[in-house]
């Protein structure tokens, strides 16, 4: 069964990484939730997929620099802006939530999350929330700094992994034997359509991470044809923005 993620909730209908927008995704027929984390000044893990408050909250500040009464005092919901061009949702009281929130509120949902904060380290905090909650089974951790992801390895995380950007290469370039005899190969590739010149969208890269125990996922797909030819493909994930729209093409 391919898996459909709720790309930052259902971010095409509400204000992304909300709890709203999460719930609607679930509404809407995803099995599971995409989000991003970054850590507060006094150690909160906190759903976002920016480092700052510009882009959601017309606030120009960094959530690694504030307190969390501080972050979740940002209006994010004026960041949601609709083909009209109006923010429907600046009066609606969003705010980022904590991961605490999420597991919380959301206790048997699996979770995909990218740690976007590399330095200062947020690694210790994260494992910490996710062990406390008992949620590392359920919970996938991806990140684009090969730092991180080497940090989560010596620290033993027990819950799925996915590829860096280095494996990902390693992937593509070399043949299956010697990928087969490489040390801590993750256990997800969540890759677009496509990179640069490289098309990931084939039956050539399925099988082959197939072969050896990889799952792929694709990000960001909102179009139901695409949808069809990569469940047809035999892809393990879907990122979408609008759950709803993909659910009947799946």
């Amino acid at each position: 069964m391919t898996v459909l993620f709720g790309h930052r909730g259902a971010s095409a209908h509400l204000p992304e990484n909300t709890m709203a927008s999460f719930q609607r995704a679930l509404d809407d027929g995803a099995d599971a939730l995409e989000s991003d984390v970054h850590l507060t000044r006094d150690g909160h893990v906190v759903l976002s997929h920016d480092g700052t408050g510009q882009r959601m909250a017309n606030v120009d500040a960094a959530i690694a620099q504030c307190d969390l009464a501080e972050v979740q005092s940002w209006n994010v919901g004026w960041g949601f802006v609709d083909d009209d061009g109006e923010r429907p949702f600046v009066d609606d009281g969003h705010h980022i939530p904590t991961l605490d929130d999420v597991l919380d509120a959301f206790g048997s949902v699996p979770l995909n999350l990218d740690v976007k904060q590399a330095t200062p380290s947020m690694v210790a905090p994260l494992l910490s929330c996710l062990r406390r909650h008992n949620a590392e089974h359920r919970v996938t951790l991806a990140s684009f700094h090969m730092s991180v992801l080497k940090e989560l390895r010596k620290a033993k995380y027990s819950g799925a992994l996915a590829l860096g950007v280095r494996e990902l290469r390693m992937l593509l370039a070399l043949p299956r034997s010697m990928l087969a005899l490489q040390p801590g190969l993750g256990h997800r590739a969540q890759v677009p359509l496509s990179w640069g010149p490289v098309r990931f969208d084939s039956a050539w890269f399925v099988g082959k991470c197939h072969e050896l125990g990889v799952l792929v996922d694709y990000w960001t797909i909102n179009d139901a044809d695409d949808a069809k030819r990569l469940v047809a493909l035999g892809a393990d994930g879907l990122f979408t923005d609008d759950p709803k729209l993909l659910k009947s093409s799946m």
